[in-house]
């Protein structure tokens, strides 16, 4: 049995009942074997074993009063994963299924994700089992109050720097940092995904789904090609998938579909996305209305058909493990060319699989295709540190050069070690590299 081997079988036993946590640790230790080879010092130092283990796991009851006057209990999670390289850094998700398993699942990736962004950041996530749905604005802040009254003591500017995730939009930012702010006494650049008028940075909204667009896009350009006419389907209808969609029709993709939890919408003539920006951004509403507005457009219950539409591009925006094998196998069958993950690991690992084993298709993982929304984030608190304010024209421009650098870097990696076009492997160990090498120079810590 390899090191690596043995490390992924003692984790699977030390975490029982952790999948999410094991499908992740596996997808990228097992990717992880050339690197691990070159450098048998790492084993030595238990460098993996480390790697895997989180440095710090926070869980808390978080209780507060619903409008009805009745005490709710919910747990919350903050996972500080690896601060080798920076802070730690990563999304609070608010959503029925979390638990441990997918908190450290989504804190481990995150490692990665935020060392390919060439940024001083380290890897970290947290959330809550709470379900914003359905609750009244009173009612998320009581929850957001309560939640970082046992929060704020763990994270700081220069300690943990949370974002949001699903679940945790503007709204629930703003009464996240208000709290803080007034246990704390001061306003320092604690969380990002700020609004504009105390300290966020512009561009954060849109820069996961357009970083999404610019890596895939550099992709296409490696190859010959770019969007234009490109037929393309993103699930999802939340902020990564509404810009993703956004950036790839101003350069002339044709989306044809896009989803939420109840169901998908097909538009043959290409999707309205005014119209999806008043259902989902200002009604909060669900995307079966699109169907009642817009003619010609129809409405299917369930999102796994989806995948069933042929298209060139399929960007999973919405959330993991939403494309199975099936799925995959569908998508590779309709003569897709270009994958890429906007969402934390959309795809499981019979689908990866499949896409890697198609010859004429690009996938592009997670870590690297939906780095865009962390690495604006880690630009929000360069203009909190230094108290600027940067213009959006600016930061998209870094959000660009950042996603762009991060496709070669990944590229090269994978031709370094002999896996030409194999994207899981590049991302993973261009990620993990430079988080080894400031490991073993921090010493057994």
């Amino acid at each position: 049995m390899s090191y690596v081997e043995r490390v992924l079988d003692d984790l699977k036993k030390r975490n029982p009942n952790e999948k999410e946590f094991h499908q992740a640790a596996t997808e990228i230790l097992l990717t992880l074997e050339p690197v691990i080879s070159a450098h048998p010092e790492y084993e030595k130092a238990a460098l993996l074993e480390r790697f895997t283990e989180p440095e710090r796991v926070v869980m808390f009851r978080v209780a507060w009063v619903d409008d009805n006057g009745n005490v709710q209990v919910n747990k919350g999670y903050r996972v500080q994963f690896n601060s080798a390289i920076g802070p730690y850094k990563g999304g609070l998700r608010f959503h029925p299924s979390v638990n441990l398993s997918v908190i450290k699942f989504l804190g481990l990736e995150q490692i990665l994700k935020n060392s390919l962004t060439g940024l001083p950041i380290g890897g970290g996530k947290g959330g809550s089992d709470f379900d914003p749905k359905g609750k009244s604005d009173r009612e998320i802040m009581a929850f957001c109050q309560s939640f970082m009254t046992e929060l704020y003591r763990h994270i700081g500017a220069d300690t943990d720097v949370p974002a949001g995730d699903i679940g945790v939009g503007a709204r629930e930012v703003g009464y996240l940092f208000g709290q803080y702010k007034r246990i704390r006494n001061e306003h320092v650049g604690v969380l990002t995904g700020r609004g504009l008028s105390y300290g966020g940075s512009l561009m954060r909204k849109e820069a996961t789904g357009y970083g999404l667009i610019y890596m895939t896009n550099e992709a296409m350009k490696q190859r010959g090609y770019d969007f234009k006419d490109k037929t393309t389907v993103v699930s999802g209808s939340g902020n990564v998938a509404i810009y993703a969609c956004e950036k790839a029709q101003q350069m002339g993709a044709k989306v044809v579909a896009m989803c939420d939890s109840n169901g998908y919408i097909y538009d043959e003539n290409g999707i309205d996305l005014a119209v999806v920006k008043q259902i989902k951004e200002v009604e909060r509403g669900r995307i079966k209305e699109y169907a009642n507005r817009v003619n010609g457009a129809k409405y299917n219950e369930g999102c796994k058909g989806i995948w069933s539409i042929p298209c060139d591009v399929a960007l999973p925006c919405a959330t993991q493990n939403e494309i199975d094998g099936e799925s995959a196998a569908m998508l590779v069958k309709n003569g897709v060319k270009y994958v890429g993950e906007g969402a934390n690991m959309p795809s499981t690992l019979e689908a990866i699989e499949i896409f890697q084993k198609a010859s004429d298709v690009v996938f592009l993982p997670a870590k690297a295709a939906n780095a865009g929304g962390v690495a604006t984030s880690a630009l929000e608190m360069a203009q909190s540190s230094g108290r600027l304010f940067w213009s959006a024209e600016e930061v998209d421009n870094k959000l660009k050069t950042i996603m762009v650098n991060i496709y070669h870097n990944i590229d090269n990696a994978a031709k370094k070690y002999g896996f030409a076009g194999n994207y899981v492997m590049g991302a993973n160990i261009a990620g993990f590299e430079k988080v080894a090498e400031a490991m073993m120079a921090h010493g057994i810590v």
